[in-house]
Order: structure tokens, then C-alpha cells, then sequence
């Protein structure tokens, strides 16, 4: 029996891998490493309960744990790492499409977001999870997460207009 769960849950990460992956790269504002982190922590909190969650919603579960790591790890100071003006190595510059740049400028702008709100504007407009699930997911009221993501996204309108061109 041992066995049957622990292949529905190998199956389960596989198939879903990508997907979370990506929403903890969005909460942490596109730090691949700490979405890494991020995802991995959440996976061994879901492997622990996976025999009560596999027959629900374990996705929902995984969300929920994210973003709340997102949001307790955005409150760290140190981190263990310290920036540098250059990095050591850069590797090679290539043809960059405008999807790259773009998805970059985005991530960039998340980044600046308050931890709650590009929760919120994650969740809410990537995920397209209803309000009310967001707010579950936060752990918050209703309001709470609409404003949330209401002030989240009037913040990445600002942030992003300088070079957005209407499409006539």
C-alpha cells in the first residue's frame, strides 16, 4: 500500500512539476534558487500529508504551503549570500526573443511587489483561482485579498507603463 501512494505521489510531482515550479518562481519575484528551495520545501511538507490530500486537492495544498513560504521567507533578512557589483562569469549572450524580455521585465516588477501582494496578483491572475480561494490560500478575508491584488496590480501598471505602447 506503502508503494501505491508514494508512485501516486512520484506521479504527481512529475506531472505538476513545471506548473509549480513556475508559480514559485513568480512569488519569489523570479529567483529561480529560491523557488527552487521554495518548491522543494513545500513537496516534503505535501509528501507528509500526501495519504490525507491525495484524494482532494494536493495542488491546492502545494499552492497554499508556497505562498505562505513565499511570504515567511520575503520577511528573512539574510539570506547567506551577499551581492556583487559584477558576477565572475557571464555566459555568452544569444539571440534573446522579446517573449524573454518581456517575461524578465515582468518577473523584475513582481520583485518590487510587497510579498502579500504578488501573492495575491499571482494566484489571482497566473493561477486564475477565484477570490475567495486566494484568500484561502493567504490565509486572509476576502477584501483583504482583493485589495491585496487590486493594489498589486495598479502597481505593476505604474511600474510597467514606461514602455508599454497602446495597439492601434
Amino acid at each position: 500500500m506503502e508503494q501505491v501512494r508514494a508512485g501516486e505521489y512520484d506521479a504527481f510531482v512529475a506531472a505538476r512539476w513545471s506548473v509549480l515550479f513556475h508559480l514559485a518562481r513568480l512569488l519569489t519575484g523570479g529567483d529561480r534558487h529560491r523557488a527552487e528551495d521554495l518548491l522543494q520545501e513545500s513537496l516534503v511538507k505535501l509528501w507528509f500529508v500526501w495519504p490525507k490530500v491525495a484524494d482532494e486537492a494536493p495542488e491546492a495544498y502545494v499552492r497554499k504551503v508556497l505562498a505562505r513560504a513565499a511570504a515567511r521567507s520575503a520577511r528573512r533578512r539574510w539570506w547567506g549570500e551577499r551581492p556583487v557589483e559584477e558576477l565572475p562569469e557571464t555566459a555568452a549572450a544569444g539571440d534573446l526573443s522579446v517573449t524573454v524580455a518581456e517575461r524578465s521585465r515582468l518577473e523584475a516588477a513582481l520583485a518590487r511587489l510587497t510579498p502579500q501582494q504578488r501573492a495575491a496578483v499571482v494566484l489571482r491572475y497566473y493561477q486564475d483561482l477565484p477570490d475567495r480561494q486566494v484568500a484561502e490560500t493567504l490565509g486572509c478575508p476576502v477584501g483583504t485579498a482583493r485589495s491585496h491584488a487590486a493594489r498589486g496590480v495598479a502597481r505593476l501598471r505604474r511600474l510597467l507603463a514606461d514602455v508599454v505602447e497602446p495597439v492601434a
